[in-house]
């Protein structure tokens, strides 16, 4: 009998254009829905549309100040008309960008021809050698990315991490009188409460939002290599420091004052190590609540249609939190990298922040994704406290901190036998399994006070929790 060998389909896919075109990486095919809203700031398009803003306010500040001698004041509606350059970029300014920079190989000069060939419909074609006025590439390309990254941060990251923290601090204010067995090295330890270990989460993802929301955008026009000489020699009698800071202000940043010919990037470092760590203490959240499911503190529920395992029907799978921790690596890798790369240049100026900065709307992305998983993943969630409270119950032995603490207190007050407290709770309970019985039992024998016997006597691991409860309000 001839033998049969599977064959496997070779070559390459025929890969379709325009819209039907094949996404090489998942955040612009499997989650492309998720991450949708940073495109408009931190797509090459977006970028481009910004080059296209900052060339065009440049012109009009530069006009607006009669900066240069010949030239005066636009009117309102030749300032419209510039502006309707930005809003009215699209798929075909898209395109028409593209076709210039396979001529120019520089996608800032593309950028200003583009400029340059909707002049003369204005009435101001003889301000075409005012378009890129003293720039150089970069003086576009920081206050570019600086507008688009703004953007993104204040319209899409920061919402959706306020929403985040949101959902956790709601489920804080929920559960705060709910006592659950900590574990400490994995092992039984003091009972805290469910509410006030997700307020724990909140409230250290919230300072990292505030210190995100407090970034400072920074950016510069001061030519090739940050000394101005291109504007004075062309206008010596102007204060062109001034007219930068103006116009960078204006376009709502921070004013850089000393740059080479690039602008530091170290507010972006900043930031990114911000978003950075941000991330990973919701890695740590991601974590922390897989192994809750996977103990019972929280049951699943099951979303209907849903497929937990090819195999095992009976699964549902915490499968929300695991995708937001791999996409909270990779965020987080990007970011580092990012970070470390932007803040060093050769001398006045290298490449490698060109392509380094083309990755940040992907960690943008990573973040973002992982954020929506991890809200989604929680409202599939209920806390199962029946078995919060059998854990807890099945766990007497953590009241000896209690007992031995009090005891202390007691020898202080001058009550008789109370020596070695610490140790006589250890050999009680150390490696052993102490039931309520033997527990009370135990209490009951110390010789303690009326008022500490009687305490103790109505102390539960699930009463053990201290301000646990009352500790939630520092959220608010």
């Amino acid at each position: 009998m001839a033998e049969t060998t599977a064959r496997i389909p070779s070559g390459r896919l025929s890969l379709a254009g325009g819209e039907d075109r094949i996404a090489l990486g998942p955040l612009d095919g499997r989650y492309r829905a998720a991450v949708a809203p940073l495109v408009d700031y931190l797509s090459e398009a977006a970028l481009n549309r910004d080059r296209v803003a900052v060339e065009v306010e440049w012109l009009i500040h530069l006009t607006s100040q009669s900066v240069l001698p010949g030239s005066s004041p636009l009117n309102a509606q030749q300032q419209e008309q510039l502006r309707a350059i930005v809003t009215e970029f699209d798929a075909a300014s898209v395109s028409e960008l593209a076709e210039i920079e396979a001529v120019t190989v520089h996608d800032v000069k593309a950028v200003e021809y583009y400029i340059g060939r909707r002049l003369p419909a204005i009435g101001i074609e003889s301000l075409t050698p005012m378009v890129h006025f003293a720039c150089t590439s970069e003086d576009i390309n920081n206050l570019s990315y600086a507008l688009g990254i703004k953007g993104a941060v204040e319209d899409v990251w920061l919402p959706a991490a306020r929403a985040l923290v949101e959902r956790i601090s709601t489920m804080a204010e929920e559960n705060r009188e709910v006592p659950m067995l900590s574990r400490t090295h994995g092992q039984p330890a003091t009972p805290t409460t469910l509410g006030k270990e997700l307020a724990v989460v909140a409230h250290r993802l919230t300072r990292q939002l505030n210190r995100v929301a407090g970034t400072e955008y920074l950016g510069k026009i001061n030519g090739a290599t940050g000394t101005f000489a291109a504007h004075v020699s062309a206008v010596p009698t102007v204060d062109w420091t001034a007219v930068s800071r103006s116009f960078v202000e204006g376009l709502g940043l921070g004013w850089n004052p000393l740059t080479t010919q690039i602008e530091s990037h170290d507010w972006q470092a900043e930031l990114y190590a911000d978003i950075a760590r941000f991330n990973r203490i919701l890695h740590n959240f991601c974590t922390d609540v897989w192994s809750y499911i996977s103990i019972g503190y929280f049951a699943q529920i099951p979303v209907a249609g849903a497929t937990g395992s090819s195999t095992m029907p009976h699964k549902v799978n915490p499968i929300r939190f695991e995708n937001a921790e791999a996409n909270l690596e990779i965020s987080s890798g990007l970011l580092d990298v990012l970070g470390s790369t932007l803040v060093t240049s050769r001398w006045q100026r290298d490449l490698t922040d060109s392509s380094s900065q083309r990755n940040i709307g992907i960690a943008f992305g990573h973040s973002v994704l992982a954020m929506t998983n991890v809200v989604k993943g929680l409202s599939q969630l209920k806390v199962s406290e029946s078995v919060l409270a059998a854990d807890l119950d099945q766990n007497w032995e953590v009241l000896g901190e209690a007992i031995q603490t009090v005891m202390r207190a007691e020898a202080i007050a001058g009550v008789p036998g109370m020596e070695n407290p610490y140790e006589r709770l250890k050999d009680l309970t150390r490696g052993h399994r102490v039931d309520a019985e033997r527990m009370k039992e135990f209490v009951s024998g110390l010789g303690l006070s009326d008022a500490a016997r009687d305490r103790l006597l109505a102390l539960t691991p699930g009463g053990y929790t201290g301000v646990a409860s009352t500790l939630v309000d520092y959220l608010k």
